[in-house]
């Protein structure tokens, strides 16, 4: 059975319109059943949940696989259309999701092994259902908390203008280390394609939308290379092997052989030709990948660097950011850095230049096939060669053999930098007698002049899939508290967070300070037995006005450990009320050439700054002062462009003035500065009226009266 997770918004459609009907058809006429679910409710206000409606998408899935599951135990109680479809088993379920309905879908998947927090969740029943895989298409991962233990297609759409860091990702690589790793999470790159319909609603000549648009934002005259022509993927160009596979992983072993190789297999392998730019890339971490070389764990680097996926020093970062573009391996998540989420960064002048990599003991690779590492090089880039060996714990080395990694097209606007996973045999290290049981090192070294690469990892690589069994592991989720600041004094409120389910794991807490967003992190053991975590706030009460502070507090799961609600905190609401706002003349009068004031005051300083707009309207009945009666400069800060000619005031597109109140102050003055010139004028007027939070003019008409100066 298929649970489809078409759309995150009532205006975002199913992608691949025309391919997602023939694939429902296809699936159909094999004995399968999908249904798809409806979220508006949720997308009408998820703007609203801390998780950006994951766990309320969640509910809903897992509420419709109730139903099914009673329908499947009572067929005589089911809708005749259940009744005449293909009878469901619920052991065997594949839940689809697109953009943020992929996050919803692998919520559920989560959910359904390790239950949420009853006040959290929408869901009451039992599981009656076993969900064997997730295919998520342009995903979200807001919380980058996926699943380790249940299998997922992660698809990327190379030229996505709405999650356009291609954070899904995350699904493959959040997963790497934290349980058994024998769930295959795959990444499927999709060179060219975009968010919605994945290129069949923007292809001339069979878009069904008129006229044929895209998620991708324009930019003319400069598409970047390979983005828009070259590299845009074909609309008929659609893997679908993959889920399906999930289904079967023994009773079908043909549809298995056939969905490997999309979900799987490597593209880049040994030196050879640059790949097509039209092209469906994979790789993927899990499954009968062994001991691997991770740089997030203990780890020495020599010849090369040891980089932080996120961290706003360049010289830690892994990814300039003059770097043309960016990378779905480094997507930003909710702190300015991450603390033990790296990469190893290449950069060389001259071939030869080696680089180690060295982890904190000797693995084994013993019974392994090939050495698979994820490799990337810029954007746009070919022909990059590295040398692949590895050193035993006796000193022993094996050159493994050489692999070739060209970059994806892209440009400054694209997540092109992702990595290919290129394989090498072991044979070499057999034949030279090395102890794969302890391989103390692996080295890459360029053999191209100059350049640049990233190693994400390295692992030890058998062919098939592994059955998957998952894992008893502890659930951490962060609830939020709302407390009034009070009127005095500092009082301390601890953090709600709940810790459930079975076993003992790792997480790493983030706690963020609310005035300059820096955190500060530290690594955690949870398990079963122990129901939340120590982590306490001080809220400093005061008697002027202010807005809500959050204190907020953010969780990762490391090893053995899953998170569901990945935010929260304390929220302090201000209870003080809002400094009454005036506005009085200073001068409302004056003769052209010299300006026109109002001060705006506060009855009452305030500890935020306090922002009054006031919007210029006509004077009834009275000539308007125009564009050529202020001072050019002026009006180029308030609109961005001096139009030609005399356009009264009233009638530009930001036709708006606005006065800051800086925190701790009481007022500030907003001025219109007129210019003097030779032409005998009328006396002219300038309307100023406040706003209300809707933008709309509201309270007494100020007026400004220019004099002719001639």
């Amino acid at each position: 059975m298929t649970i489809d997770w078409p759309c995150a918004g009532g205006a975002e459609p199913i992608p691949s319109h025309r391919g997602y009907l023939r694939d429902q058809k296809l699936l159909a006429s094999q004995g399968y059943v999908t249904v798809s679910v409806s979220a508006n409710g949720v997308n009408g206000q998820d703007w609203n949940a801390e998780d950006g409606g994951a766990q309320a998408r969640s509910s809903l899935v897992r509420t419709h696989l109730a139903r099914w599951a009673e329908w499947a135990a009572k067929p005589a109680t089911a809708p005749a259309a259940v009744r005449k479809a293909p009878k469901t088993d619920l052991s065997r379920a594949l839940l689809v999701g697109h953009s943020r309905g992929g996050e919803g879908v692998n919520r559920a998947a989560m959910d359904s092994l390790y239950p949420p927090p009853a006040g959290q969740d929408g869901y009451r029943g039992k599981v009656r259902w076993h969900v064997r895989g997730t295919v998520l298409i342009g995903p979200t991962i807001f919380g980058q908390n996926p699943v380790p233990d249940v299998p997922s297609l992660t698809i990327l759409p190379g030229c996505d203008g709405d999650v356009s860091d291609l954070q899904g990702q995350v699904y493959a690589d959040g997963t790497r280390g934290v349980s058994r790793g024998k769930a295959l999470h795959s990444s499927v790159y999709m060179v060219g394609a975009n968010h919605n319909y994945f290129n069949s609603e923007w292809t001339p000549g069979q878009a069904q939308a008129a006229p044929p648009t895209t998620t991708f934002w324009p930019r003319p005259r400069a598409a970047g290379p390979g983005v828009l022509a070259r590299g845009r993927h074909p609309a008929d160009r659609r893997p679908a092997a993959p889920g399906r596979r999930h289904l079967h992983r023994r009773r079908r072993p043909a549809v298995r052989r056939r969905g490997r190789p999309c979900a799987s297999c490597s593209t880049a392998r040994a030196a050879g030709p640059p790949p097509p730019t039209r092209a469906v890339l994979t790789h993927a971490v899990g499954a009968n990948r062994g001991a691997g070389f991770l740089p997030d764990g203990s780890v020495q680097v020599t010849g090369g660097r040891l980089c932080s996926a996120i961290d706003p020093d360049p010289r830690a970062a892994c990814l300039d950011t003059a770097a043309g573009g960016s990378s779905p391996h480094f997507a930003y998540w909710q702190t300015e850095r991450e603390t033990g989420r790296r990469a190893v960064a290449l950069r060389w002048s001259a071939p030869g230049s080696a680089v180690k990599v060295r982890p904190g003991k000797p693995l084994s690779v013993k019974g392994a096939k090939s050495l698979a590492l994820r490799v990337f090089v810029p954007a746009n880039t070919t022909g990059t060669r590295l040398d692949v060996s590895v050193t035993d714990a006796a000193g022993k080395r094996a050159d493994l053999g050489r692999v070739r990694v060209d970059g994806l097209p892209g440009s400054d606007r694209t997540s092109s930098y992702w990595a290919r996973e290129v394989r090498v045999p072991l044979t070499a290290a057999t034949r030279a007698g090395l102890d794969l049981r302890r391989i103390a090192s692996l080295e890459l070294t360029p053999r191209t002049g100059s350049g640049q690469a990233w190693l994400m990892d390295a692992w030890a690589w058998s062919p098939g899939t592994p059955a998957v069994r998952e894992a008893p592991l502890p659930r951490v989720d962060i609830g939020r508290l709302k407390v009034k600041e009070g009127d005095s004094g500092v009082r301390t409120y601890q953090v709600p967070v709940r810790v459930s389910g079975k076993g003992s794991g790792t997480v790493r807490l983030y706690v963020l300070d609310p005035v300059t967003g820096t955190a500060e992190d530290r690594l955690v053991t949870v398990r079963s037995g122990r129901s939340t975590i120590d982590v306490r706030v001080k809220v400093k009460g005061d008697k002027r006005y202010s807005w809500d502070v959050s204190h907020d507090v953010l969780v990762k799961a490391v090893r053995g450990s899953v998170v569901g609600s990945h935010a929260g905190g304390v929220t302090a609401e201000n209870d003080d009320p809002m400094p009454e706002i005036t506005v009085e003349p200073v001068a409302d009068k004056v003769t052209e050439g010299q300006p026109l004031t109002w001060r705006v005051s506060l009855s009452a300083p305030a500890d935020v700054e306090m922002v009054k707009t006031l919007r210029i309207v006509p004077v009834p009945g009275r000539p308007e002062l125009s564009t050529k009666d202020v001072d050019p400069q002026w009006l180029l800060d308030l609109t961005d462009e001096v139009p030609d000619g005399a356009v009264p005031l009233s009638r530009l597109d930001y036709a708006y003035l606005w006065a800051s109140v800086p925190a701790g102050q009481t007022g500030a003055e907003v001025t219109v500065p007129t210019i003097r010139d030779q032409v005998a004028e009328r006396t002219e007027y300038v309307g100023l009226r406040s706003t209300d939070d809707e933008g709309e003019p509201h309270g007494p008409l100020l007026t400004g009266t220019v004099l002719d100066a001639s």
